[in-house]
């Protein structure tokens, strides 16, 4: 895994020599990193959205105890958000992890663990983002969640440079 990192650091690296008088290496990976896993978030989003759901009502039945059962009903967006969700969660820690904050000295286990803590609150942001923009303002869930990723990118960045993957200076 780590040397598909490097692979994928030296193409991002490539890339960043125009933009080196304007922002530095690690906010440009960052941003390529991230932008990289948010085309596959969307594009993942539209896929299963328009291909496997279906614009359809989810039913989910779980069985609580032997004698009892419960009844969710997702919202096709919603639905689909839960799909795509642990599938960029991943692919977006490896990315920030190998790629990104390489100089973070936190055991993997705690930047993990912070890396969830950051993305749930992003995962809430675009729960509620999605319900306001689909359900009250009836706009389209695919630009829903666009405008609703501007959002949780800026929130993520500030979260993952000073709590997640922070360097620790006192040494």
């Amino acid at each position: 895994m780590r040397r598909l990192a490097q692979i994928v650091t030296r193409i991002i690296d490539f890339f960043y020599r125009p933009f080196d008088k304007w922002i530095s290496r690690q906010l440009f990976r960052y941003a390529a990193c991230g932008g990289g896993n948010m085309a596959l978030d969307l594009l993942l989003y539209f896929l299963i959205y328009n291909f496997v759901i279906g614009h359809d009502l989810v039913y989910l039945n779980l069985q609580i105890f032997k004698s009892s059962n419960l009844q969710i009903c997702l919202t096709p967006h919603i639905a689909t958000l839960c799909i795509v969700f642990p599938i960029t969660l991943l692919t977006g820690f490896w990315l920030q992890k190998y790629v990104t904050f390489t100089q973070s000295d936190l055991h993997g286990a705690r930047q993990l663990a912070r890396y969830i803590l950051i993305v749930m609150i992003n995962l809430a942001i675009n729960y509620f983002g999605l319900k306001l923009c689909v359900e009250t303002f009836g706009w389209y869930p695919t630009p829903s969640k666009l405008v609703i990723t501007v959002i949780t990118v800026i929130i993520s960045y500030l979260g993952q440079k000073y709590y997640t993957f922070r360097v620790n200076k006192s040494k």
